[in-house]
């Protein structure tokens, strides 16, 4: 779990900023091919019995070679590292990691979620993602999030989110299958029985276990299943004990052995009844705890969909992340064609941030506008990602006074990239992500890289755990709008993925990855990821130090959340140009970061640079094959 940063990690992230090279962009030039295959794994011997694992390194950065592994827990970035120890390649070694996540970050990832994944192939050197986000069920009602007493939406927090209607149909089960079968080298029964040895095993408590579980009491309570995992003897977990999860270990096997588990059989049953009658505690609950729809016929109709990613150039570099239904990769894509013009490593402080926050609002009020799940919805992506409409787009950033916001949207069927009087949109404001939600990002000796990001969507979910099975739902359906309207592109409609901001992302350069990047946190993830890349690639920080800055987030709204360091920094010299900061919080858990970025970056020679956060959710674990 989250372990707090170590003098040890204190001393890498100095030298890191000591010998890194400097930013800046780089050129594209012909695209070059790696041309060596990964290799096929043989099976391993048998599992030997579940040992208690040793507590492992955790720097938050590490140079090196051979491959590297990113996250925000120890536990899970040693198990990924193993994985490429052993001959693994990069997609293996992120399935791998991701399981663990879900033992030791149960709160924020599992099977019971969903998420994106974008893998460099370095032998054809393409890139190509699947979209593995939940879908809502066939049997849903477009009324489903009002109450039916009063016909206004359930209260989010905690009645809606703590329920099974807020549940879909969860794509992380077919998101590792698909990956695996397609690229990567090792069965799935392989790259889960680690992980699953870590759920017999137990890891130990941390701070942020038990204050994850504490913000969650109330929510846990309602559930028999849930109550008994997480509140033992009715009593929240101890720092410094071991938490073990048997169920999940089963459940784990289970899947290696049955690739479709989550497709037919017993298991879909039970969540499908889990969702429809949820296990409430003996004794009930004052939660409303509404039932959900989900039925066996959902999940044999699930696909995880493989398709090419979304693609826009910035600097001569090549940037690609997640189309539709993720607002990913056409809202970072967007907000960089807005500031291609600006020489932002020339401006000062000041006008580089009000430049960032400004075109973030820009590029939000058209995500807002247009995209939502590309199969029910005729999203724009080539034109939202024209450097013609951003151009045109860009003529909306004053340079020394910042826009009332809400901005409206542009009009992608009406512009010529010069400014005048540009046509315009209503945009849609609702936004209920929650900022939970986990990142990991690795690469193998081969040059094969995979970003990505993972979710349950709510700090724990649904709340609901399936009984039996050790594994919490997710509750990702509340990232729809709650209340249908037919013009909303995010509307809830039958069988559709809810809008995400997942931005899991991959910048080449002549071809070849150069940065690898992304982060939890709601629809912060969109202005995060945009900061670390504009602070690595217009303003001279090293990698490190583009992820340790302090962050600010302007989602075209009134107020910009920002950090506590970020507002003791900037707050005064920001205002002067008429933004208004207000401390970032969830208003869940009253945490003040924004984000947990993980990320590598690749020098000539096959160096690596792989990076966690030092200080945010305690610090993650960054690890390479070879340190050098």
């Amino acid at each position: 779990m989250h372990r707090r940063l170590t003098a040890l990690s204190v001393l890498v992230l100095a030298l890191c900023v000591a010998l890194s090279v400097p930013g800046g962009s780089v050129a594209a030039g012909p695209v070059a091919r790696a041309a060596t295959p990964p290799v096929v794994v043989p099976a391993p011997s048998a599992p030997s019995a579940p040992s208690a694992p040793s507590t492992p390194a955790r720097p938050a950065v590490s140079f090196g070679s051979g491959g590297g592994v990113t996250s925000v827990d120890a536990d899970a970035s040693r198990i990924g590292l193993e994985v490429l120890k052993k001959g693994g390649n990069a997609v293996d070694a992120a399935v791998a990691t991701a399981a663990a996540l879900g033992v030791t970050e149960p709160f924020s990832a599992g099977v019971g979620g969903g998420g994106y994944f974008v893998y460099y192939d370095a032998k054809s050197g393409q890139v190509q993602t699947i979209d593995g986000r939940e879908t809502a069920p066939r049997a849903i009602t477009r009324d489903a999030f009002l109450d039916p007493e009063t016909g206004e939406p359930y209260t989010f927090t905690p009645d809606l989110v703590t329920s099974g209607v807020a549940v879909g149909v969860p794509g992380t089960p077919a998101t590792w299958r698909t990956a695996l079968s397609r690229w990567g080298t090792r069965s799935l029964a392989q790259v889960l029985e680690p992980s699953a040895r870590l759920a017999d095993a137990g890891f130990v408590i941390d701070d942020t276990f038990r204050s994850q579980t504490n913000d969650n009491r109330k929510r846990f309570s309602a559930f028999r299943t849930t109550k008994g995992l997480y509140l033992r003897g009715g009593r929240s977990p101890v720092v410094g004990e071991k938490f073990r999860n048997p169920d999940l270990a089963r459940t784990y096997r289970a899947f290696g052995r049955d690739p479709l588990l989550f497709t037919r059989g017993a298991l879909p049953r039970e969540i499908a009844v889990a969702v429809r009658r949820p296990p409430i505690a003996q004794g009930g609950t004052d939660l409303p705890v509404p039932p959900g729809y989900l039925t066996t016929g959902d999940f044999q109709r699930y696909r995880a969909s493989v398709q090419a990613p979304s693609h826009t150039s910035y600097r001569g570099l090549d940037v690609v992340g997640m189309r539709p239904s993720s607002s990913g990769g056409t809202t970072v894509g967007e907000a960089l064609n807005i500031l291609e013009a600006d020489d932002l490593s020339a401006m000062s402080e000041g006008d580089f941030l009000h430049h960032y926050l400004e075109a973030s609002a820009l590029a939000f009020a058209d995500r807002g506008a247009y995209v939502g799940d590309a199969r029910f919805v005729d999203v724009p992506v080539d034109r939202l990602l024209d450097q013609r409409f951003a151009d045109e787009r860009a003529c909306g950033l004053d340079p020394d006074t910042a826009a009332t916001k809400p901005v409206p949207a542009g009009d992608v069927d009406d512009y010529d990239g010069t400014c005048g009087d540009a046509a315009t949109r209503p945009t849609s404001q609702e936004d209920n992500e929650n900022i939970s939600t986990t990142h990991l990002t690795t690469a193998d000796r081969w040059g094969n890289v995979v970003s990505y990001t993972l979710t349950i969507e709510q700090t724990g979910g649904s709340g609901i755990v399936v009984p039996g099975r050790g594994f919490l739902l997710n509750n990702e359906l509340t990232d729809f709008s709650l209340v249908y309207d037919a013009d909303d592109p995010n509307r809830l409609q039958r069988g559709k993925r809810p809008r995400s901001s997942m931005s899991p992302t991959i910048v080449l350069r002549d071809g070849r990855p150069f940065i690898a990047v992304g982060s939890p946190g709601g629809s912060t993830i969109i202005t995060t990821v945009l900061q670390v890349l504009l602070n690595r690639l217009d303003r001279g920080m090293t990698l490190p130090e583009a992820v340790a800055a302090p962050r600010a987030s302007q989602r075209n709204t009134p107020t910009v959340s920002a950090e506590p360091p970020f507002l003791d920094r900037y707050q005064t010299l920001l205002e002067g140009y008429g933004h208004e900061l207000v401390p970032s919080g969830d208003t869940f858990t009253s945490a003040a970061e924004i984000g947990a970025v993980t990320a590598i970056e690749f020098s000539p020679g096959g160096r690596l640079t792989v990076v966690a956060e030092p200080t945010r959710r305690g610090g993650g674990s960054a690890r390479v094959v070879k340190p050098g």
